[in-house]
């Protein structure tokens, strides 16, 4: 059983303002349902497995994920030990990699690569049913259901303006405070505030994932309307989002003005209609396929628990034999000495 380490993590260090984003599509993503961060997280991790998490879990949504970046950023380790970090954080239940098939209304397949990411632990099957939805949607999917006893909170949502809910109907009249006429008619109940659209949430989110971009509720108002043009030119959030943070300055001291300025310059063209989908036409397919976070190896998630495959599984498994974990670590070796050989030739 897991024991909590009584020292606390190492600091991850600061994150560079000029730590680089992946292409549109592809990079970190953030799975629903998190806790609130707090100061025990990650604290039954090995050390440097808590130093890996606490840095990954800062960076922000779209960010590279490849082990070459994260060993730039992060001083204390190498490569090598990068990877392997990242293997045990898998087997944790913090983290998944997958590539997604993105067919479009063309028929042009892409493949995108992802790394879906958890501050809390997670076990194979809320992964499985939660890449399972992944194929639902172009961008976004819910949440897999979870039973009312192992279901955590949401994060806590910005404080809005409280609307207090009308007094039920019931039989017995509603009292008068004191300052309140006999004739005084009752309240009205108060209309619900409509549901933010996309582009205002694209907007909100970019201060959570960088602070020089945070924005108030009124900037988000007044920026929407271009934000707004921009999905309705066909492209979707996370190219909204990357064309907004991507060479930011390391120091911002109007972000109204440079994203308004931005969302003017770079307003996408406007593609012609015989180009854009006829309403009957089927909305492009997806297919996942979760990639064995230590050796890349691809297959359905159902077939890599822990997102590690078999044999790397087996390596990493506690009760394996000493000669057959041995064994798998010479045929990784040797693999990573035949890759270094080829990449010098």
């Amino acid at each position: 059983m897991a024991t909590k380490h009584p020292s606390s993590a190492l600091p991850a260090p600061a994150l560079s303002t000029t730590y680089p984003m992946a292409n549109p599509g592809y990079g970190k993503r953030s799975a629903p349902q998190q806790l609130p961060r707090t100061r025990d997280d990650f604290s039954l991790l090995p050390t440097r497995e808590r130093y890996v998490a606490g840095f990954v879990d800062h960076l922000p949504e779209g960010a590279a994920m490849s082990v070459k970046q994260l060993a730039k950023q992060l001083p204390l380790y190498g490569q090598q030990a990068i990877s392997t970090a990242l293997t045990a954080l898998s087997v944790a239940g913090h983290l998944r990699r997958v590539r997604c098939s993105v067919t479009n209304a063309s028929d042009e397949t892409r493949w995108v690569f992802r790394t879906f990411w958890s501050r809390t632990a997670r076990d194979s099957e809320w992964w499985n049913a939660y890449l399972a939805t992944e194929n639902n949607g172009p961008d976004e999917a819910p949440a897999p259901d979870i039973p009312a006893s192992e279901a955590t909170p949401p994060p806590p949502a910005p404080e809005e303006p409280r609307t207090e809910p009308a007094p039920e109907a019931t039989g017995v009249p509603q009292q008068r405070t004191p300052d309140q006429a006999p004739d005084t008619a009752p309240a009205q109940p108060r209309t619900a505030e409509p549901e933010p659209g996309p582009a205002y949430l694209a907007l909100a989110r970019l201060g959570r994932n960088d602070h020089r971009l945070a924005l108030s509720a009124d900037d988000c108002t007044a920026l929407e309307p271009l934000a707004t043009q921009w999905l309705d030119r066909g492209v979707s959030t996370d190219y909204l989002t990357h064309a907004l943070t991507a060479g930011l300055p390391a120091q911002v001291d109007s972000p109204l003005g440079l994203l308004r300025r931005r969302l003017t310059d770079k307003m996408p063209p406007r593609l012609p209609a015989a180009e854009n989908p006829s309403p009957g036409s089927p909305a492009p397919t997806r297919r996942i396929l979760m990639e064995c976070t230590d050796c890349g190896r691809p297959g359905q998630p159902e077939a890599l628990p822990d997102g590690l495959c078999r044999p790397c599984r087996t390596a990493h498994r506690p009760d394996t034999p000493p000669a057959e974990a041995t064994e798998a670590a010479d045929v990784r070796a040797r693999m990573t000495n035949l890759r270094d050989l080829l990449k010098s030739v």
